[in-house]
Parts: C-alpha cells; structure tokens; sequence
C-alpha cells in the first residue's frame, strides 16, 4: 500500500487494496460482533458487473450495511437517543446498545431506516460514505431530516470542517441520488490516521485503513463501530 519510504504515501490506496480490505473489514466486523455478542447487521460485499462508463474503477462491487433503523424523537436530546431494528434485532454501537429499555423511548417517534454503502472512487483513489434514509413505508428523507437525525456533534463538524460535508450525488452502481460525505481531503486525513502505522500490502493493511477511515467518517453520520474494531489492528 505503501511506498518503502512512509511520507511518500499520499493516503489513497488502489482499487485493489480497497477489495481486499473492503472483504477484511466486513469478515472482522463479523468476528468482533459474534466474539462480543454485539447484535448489529453485518456488512456485505455486493457484486457488480461494471457497465462500459465504470471501467475506470476496477472495482466489481461494493460493501453494504442495509436497513439500520434509528428511532428518534426531536422532544429528546442526543444523549438519549435509543438505536434499533425491527423488533431490534440489530443495533447501532453504542454503551447502552445491551440495555433494551434504553433502546426503546417512551416518548413518541418515528422510525428512519438508513443504508451504508462503502464505494471506490477511482478518482480520488479512496473510500467513499454513500447513503440514504427512509422512513416506514418507503419514502426518501429528505436532507433537512436526515441532518435532524444526527447526533448534535456532527451538524457541528459538517458546519465547521473544511473538508466533511453531505452532498447529493449519484450512486455509481445504482444510478440513483444517494447522499455522501464529500472525500476532498480524505487522503490528507489519512495520512495523519496512519502516520504512525506501518502498513503493509496485505489484507491487514488494507483493513486497517477502511477500520480507520470509517472510526472518523461514520461518527459524522452516527454510525457507531462497535469499540472493538479501533483496536482490532492494533493486537
């Protein structure tokens, strides 16, 4: 992943690298939350046939987290905002993620549904957020909605950073709009993340930086990791 002389590396990995990283990340993923009884969906690889406009990526999929439902109520704060699924089978990370009564408020609220979807973009030669909410019965969040479903932490972040903000763009599979964090200076972020991480060019590598990368970019769009995770390539 690495050039041998560390601050030649410009924080961007090929689209190689991001496959077989993107697979490590979602086989730990898997591990950590069987190993930790964390009840949380799993992410998964989606197989792609490229169309002709796609060559570019070299990439044949991408990974996805489908379906996390965050139940909130614009009467509470942030610090009791409860994380759930249908009949919860899953749950965003969180410390209070194994205490159901918790999990379920008493005030009144609505349920949003959100898919996770981690893509290659060719140009920037890095991983990129997309994702999109969805209340019950199907219909599109609109941007204005979804920003209310964010911890308070992030509209700060979006506001102030520089470099993180929420755009519109089209999914290159889907070709459908998705909402995504913008990657302009993803690379320099990384290269702060892993400046001190000798990486290799294996799959240990390569999940060290997608494990990396999204311990900053989900807590943007509160989609905690299970703590487990950050320390994963660390052992």
């Amino acid at each position: 992943m690495m050039n041998s002389e560390e601050s030649k590396w410009d924080g961007t990995i090929s689209p190689d690298e991001f496959h077989k990283g993107a697979l490590a990340f979602a086989e730990k993923w898997k591990k950590v939350c069987l190993v930790h009884n964390h009840v949380l969906p799993n992410w998964s690889w989606v197989s792609c046939l490229n169309p002709p406009f796609l060559n570019s990526h070299e990439v044949d999929g991408y990974l996805s987290l489908e379906k996390m439902c965050i139940m909130r109520s614009d009467k509470i704060d942030d610090e009791k905002v409860g994380y759930a699924v249908e009949e919860m089978p899953n749950c965003l990370e969180s410390e209070d993620c194994n205490d159901p009564a918790r999990l379920v408020q008493e005030a009144s609220q609505e349920e949003h549904y959100y898919d996770f979807h981690i893509v290659y973009s060719s140009s920037y030669r890095i991983p990129v957020l997309y994702f999109r909410g969805y209340n019950s019965d199907g219909q599109t969040l609109m941007l204005d909605q979804i920003e209310r479903d964010l911890p308070s932490r992030s509209v700060e972040v979006l506001t102030e950073s520089k470099w993180t903000f929420i755009t519109q763009q089209e999914h290159p599979y889907l070709n459908r709009l998705w909402y995504t964090l913008h990657p302009c200076g993803t690379n320099e972020l990384m290269k702060l993340l892993l400046s001190n991480t000798s990486l290799s060019e294996d799959k240990v590598g390569t999940e060290c930086y997608i494990i990396s990368w999204l311990s900053v970019v989900s807590q943007v769009v509160g989609l905690r990791m299970p703590l487990q995770m950050a320390a994963v390539h660390h052992e």
